[in-house]
C-alpha cells in the first residue's frame, strides 16, 4: 500500500508531541514509517514569576500544527486526511493542571521548568522515603496547599498537558503509566499510583477539608496497549478546524515525552537506556532491580508499559549553546555573508572535536534556569576562563558542548559509578545528536560508554507517540511492547554506535572536576545578577 493509499484508506496513524519548543505531527504508515510531518513553533512566557503556556496557546499551536501537516499531505499526495486508524498525544511530562467542576482551568498552568516547589517537594520525599522532584504534579499541588492558594478546595481534575489534551480530544480523563510516574510514583507491580504513597498524602492534607482525596482528582492509569478512548466528534473540530477530519480514530494512553522517548530509540528493555537531548536533557536507564536507596539527583519513573525507570532530569542543555552560535551566525551575517545554518552547526560542531579533551581548562554553565541536581533554584548561563586557558574556537565550542551535558554526567555518576547499573546499550536522540557524530562522541565521553544513534531518532517524540498508537491498533500478536518495537519497528537496527577514547573520557572527567568546584560561582552569579 502506498502512502497516499495509506491515507486515503484511514490506516495512518498520527503522533502529536508538544515539546518546550516546538509542537510536532509525525504520521506513519502500517510499517510505522513516517510519511508526513508538521509543526508549529512556541515558546513559554514567565507570568507572575511562574513558566507557563496559555490554554488559547496550546489550542492554537495544535491547530496550526495539524493544519501544517495536512497542507503538507495535500502537496505530496494530493489527498485530504478525512480518517485516521488511531492517535497518541504526548507532550512535555510533569507540571501542574488543575480544573474546577466546569471543566475550566483554576491557574494557568505550571510548566515542569518552575522550580518554586522545593519546600513541598522536600516534605512529600521525606513523608513517602522517595525522591520528589520539583517538577512533579504531587510537588505543585502540595505547593498550592502550602501556599493557601483558594482555587485547591475547588479542584475536580488534575492531570498533566498530555492528560489535558487527550482529555479534550476523548472526552476521557486518563493517563499512560509513564507520564502518570511524574505525578505522583507508580508501584511497578500493580502500575498504577502507589497507594500506600496516595494513603499518605490523602492523610497529610485531610486537615485542610478539601473535599476531595487524590484518587478523585487524578487521571486513572493506563498502559501501552490499553484503548484510551476515541476521537469525539467535538475532539476532531478542536483538531482540525476545516473540518474534514472525521471522528472515530482510536487513541492510545496520553504519555510524557520521557515515555515517547523510550519508544523511539527502543530503550523500553531491562539494561537499555535512552539520552534526549535539546532544550532540556534527560536519560533514562530501565533497571533490572530498584535502587538501593533514593536519591535526590536520580527522578524513579517507568516506562509505557510500567518497568521501573532511573531518570536523570536536567532543566537545561542547548539552549546557551544555541545562543552562542547565533552570535557566530550575526557576525557571518555582518560581514555579508549568507549562512546556512545546519552548515554552521556542522563546521563549529566538528571543529570543536579537534580541541583538548579538557576544553583547555575552560568551564561553561548552560542554566538558563535552576538545576535541582546541582541545586539551583535558579540559573544565570555562564562561561568562565581564566588567563591561561587555552581560549581556542575548538575548545570554546567544545566546552559549551561539554557544558550542555555536564549536569546529565554528574546525574548518572551516581547511577554507573555509586550503584553500579549494568547497561548493555544507549541511544541518543535529540537536537544535540543532529550533526552527525559530535554530540554522541560528547555524550560517550561524558558517559563512559558507547552510544548509539539511529537514523529514526531525529523524528523525536511525535513518531514516539505514533509508535505507541500504532501498538494500540496494529498488534495483531498480542506481543509486548518490547518485542512489538524489536520485531515490528526497528527489526534489529540499534543504529550507529561511537565509543570514546580513553583520553576523551579522561579529558570529560577533569572537566566535571573543574565543574563541581566553580558552581559557587554561578551560585554567586545567581545572587548578584537579576
Amino acid at each position: 500500500m502506498t502512502a497516499k493509499e495509506t491515507i486515503q484508506q484511514g490506516k495512518a496513524i498520527l503522533g502529536i508531541e508538544f515539546g518546550s519548543t516546538r509542537i510536532k505531527a509525525v504520521l506513519i504508515d502500517q510499517n510505522n514509517a513516517p510519511i508526513a510531518q508538521g509543526s508549529h513553533a512556541w515558546e513559554n512566557q514567565l507570568v507572575d514569576g511562574l513558566w507557563t503556556y496559555s490554554v488559547e496557546a496550546i489550542w492554537y499551536g495544535l491547530q496550526d500544527c495539524y493544519a501544517d501537516l495536512r497542507n503538507n499531505v495535500r502537496k505530496e499526495f494530493d489527498v485530504e486526511i478525512e480518517n485516521l486508524a488511531a492517535i497518541g498525544i504526548s507532550a512535555m511530562m510533569h507540571g501542574y493542571m488543575a480544573f474546577d467542576s466546569k471543566d475550566e482551568i483554576l491557574v494557568p498552568f505550571r510548566t515542569w521548568r518552575n522550580t518554586n516547589t522545593g519546600k513541598a517537594a522536600a516534605e512529600l520525599s521525606e513523608l513517602f522515603v522517595y525522591n520528589i522532584p520539583l517538577r512533579w504534579s504531587i510537588s505543585h499541588l502540595y505547593q498550592c496547599i502550602l501556599n493557601g492558594e483558594p482555587h485547591v478546595k475547588d479542584i475536580k481534575f488534575q492531570t498533566t498537558l498530555a492528560g489535558y489534551v487527550h482529555w479534550q480530544l476523548t472526552g476521557q480523563k486518563v493517563i499512560g503509566v509513564g507520564d502518570a510516574s511524574g505525578m505522583i510514583p507508580v508501584d511497578p507491580k500493580t502500575k498504577t499510583y502507589d497507594a500506600t504513597m496516595v494513603e499518605k498524602f490523602d492523610k497529610l492534607v485531610e486537615p485542610y477539608n478539601f473535599g476531595w482525596k487524590l484518587l478523585d482528582i487524578f487521571p486513572k492509569v493506563l498502559v501501552a496497549g490499553e484503548e484510551a478512548g476515541t476521537l469525539t466528534a467535538e475532539g476532531a473540530k478542536r483538531l482540525d478546524v476545516s473540518g474534514h477530519l472525521k471522528p472515530g480514530a482510536m487513541l492510545c494512553p496520553p504519555e510524557g515525552d520521557a515515555g515517547t522517548g523510550m519508544a523511539a530509540t527502543n530503550a523500553v528493555k531491562q539494561r537499555t537506556g535512552n539520552v534526549s537531548a535539546g532544550t532540556s536533557s534527560f536519560s533514562m536507564i530501565v533497571l533490572e532491580k530498584d535502587l538501593s536507596k533514593p536519591y535526590e539527583a536520580i527522578d524513579m519513573v517507568t516506562t509505557p508499559d510500567g518497568s521501573l525507570v532511573a531518570m536523570v532530569h536536567c532543566n537545561n542543555c542547548t539552549s546557551d549553546l544555541n545562543a552562542w552560535v547565533g552570535l557566530f551566525r550575526e557576525s557571518l551575517e555582518l560581514m555579508g555573508q549568507k549562512v546556512d545554518m545546519d552548515e554552521l552547526y556542522g563546521k563549529l560542531y566538528n571543529n570543536a572535536l579537534t580541541g583538548d579533551a579538557d576544553c583547555g581548562g575552560m568551564i561553561s554553565f548552560n542554566y538558563f534556569s535552576g538545576e535541582p541536581v546541582t541545586g539551583l533554584a535558579e540559573g544565570r548561563p555562564l562561561f568562565v576562563r581564566s588567563a591561561n586557558d587555552k581560549f581556542t574556537l575548538a575548545n570554546f565550542i567544545r566546552v559549551h558542548l561539554y557544558g550542555s551535558i555536564g549536569v546529565l554526567k554528574i546525574g548518572n555518576d551516581i547511577l554507573l559509578k555509586e550503584e553500579k547499573i549494568k547497561i548493555d546499550r544507549i541511544t541518543g536522540h535529540g537536537g544535540l545528536f543532529r550533526t552527525k557524530g559530535v554530540g554522541q562522541r560528547i555524550l560517550a565521553a561524558a558517559l563512559n560508554s558507547p552510544i548509539s544513534v539511529m537514523e529514526t531518532a531525529g523524528e523525536g517524540g511525535a513518531w514516539g507517540i505514533a509508535l505507541l498508537a500504532a501498538f494500540v491498533v496494529n498488534n495483531e500478536k498480542k506481543q509486548d511492547l518490547a518485542s512489538f518495537l524489536d520485531e515490528k519497528v526497528f527489526a534489529g537496527n540499534t543504529g550507529t554506535e561511537i565509543a570514546p577514547t580513553p583520553e576523551e573520557v579522561e579529558g570529560f572527567n577533569k572537566y566535571i572536576e573543574r565543574y563541581k568546584a566553580c558552581l559557587d560561582i554561578e551560585k554567586k552569579a545567581v545572587e548578584v545578577k537579576n
